[in-house]
């Protein structure tokens, strides 16, 4: 995919706030500090299209940014920066969490995952509740640049050990390094396959985790439910996955 156009569409603080549901939109999420807007930054060839802060939890809008006039990218608030009300359940922005379930044109979420860290609890109970709510999403392992090849490794198979009990078979994973320019072309082939694929029947690969029991019933799906399942009110498209 070649990036001819980066425009910055709006800052919406709510899910109504949001654009018409026209365009394919790809969200970009995770703790505060694992180098998200660099990353945004690298993808767009735009090295001013997200603000990158020294200030940890610095995005805490729903940005969107308009792509070659096709698709969308969504950049959205560190979860790590939202304050955590209950243990074992990962907490952030609510419109963060309305966006997410309920957003009819989603296709995918990057999940970005500090790769020069050992598995942190935060980023663990976030990928257990995108699995929980279906919601179609990829790893991305930031930073891979910031430690050695054999400590990077050893992080990112700690953490995909985590949670491989959850999943009959492991949502797909990528490496990048906005320093070191690396993942790019990665990260937009998944964005332009997804977008080829049109309104395709995805192939569905993997199975939500088991209720955890100090969640509450109400937040969780029924056990077993598999990716494509949805109990929105606007049906989203359903894009053949190359995950």
């Amino acid at each position: 995919m070649n990036i001819t156009s980066a425009i910055f569409d709006r800052s919406a603080p709510d899910l109504a706030s949001c654009p018409d549901e026209t365009l394919p939109e790809f969200a970009f999420i995770g703790r505060s500090n694992v180098g998200k807007s660099s990353l945004l930054n690298m993808l767009s060839g735009k090295p001013d299209l997200a603000r990158v802060s020294k200030t940890p939890g610095f995005t805490k809008m729903i940005n969107v940014f308009t792509m070659n006039k096709t698709w969308r990218l969504v950049d959205l608030p560190g979860y790590g920066y939202a304050h955590v009300a209950r243990e074992h359940k990962a907490q952030f922005n609510h419109a963060v969490n309305n966006y997410l379930q309920h957003r009819a044109n989603l296709s995918c979420v990057f999940a970005l995952i500090d790769s020069s860290l050992p598995p942190q609890k935060i980023d663990l109970e976030f990928v257990k509740w995108l699995a929980r709510h279906s919601v179609p999403f990829v790893l991305v392992f930031t930073k891979t640049d910031t430690g050695t090849p054999a400590s990077v490794r050893t992080n990112m198979d700690a953490f995909k050990d985590s949670i491989s009990g959850w999943f009959e078979k492991l949502p797909a994973s990528f490496t990048c390094s906005a320093t070191a320019k690396h993942g790019r072309r990665e990260l937009l082939a998944v964005i332009d396959e997804a977008i080829a694929a049109g309104q395709g029947e995805p192939q569905v690969e993997s199975e939500a985790p088991a209720p955890d029991p100090a969640s509450s019933p109400g937040d969780l799906p029924a056990v077993g439910r598999k990716v494509s399942s949805r109990d929105t009110r606007t049906k989203r498209p359903n894009p053949a996955r190359p995950w």
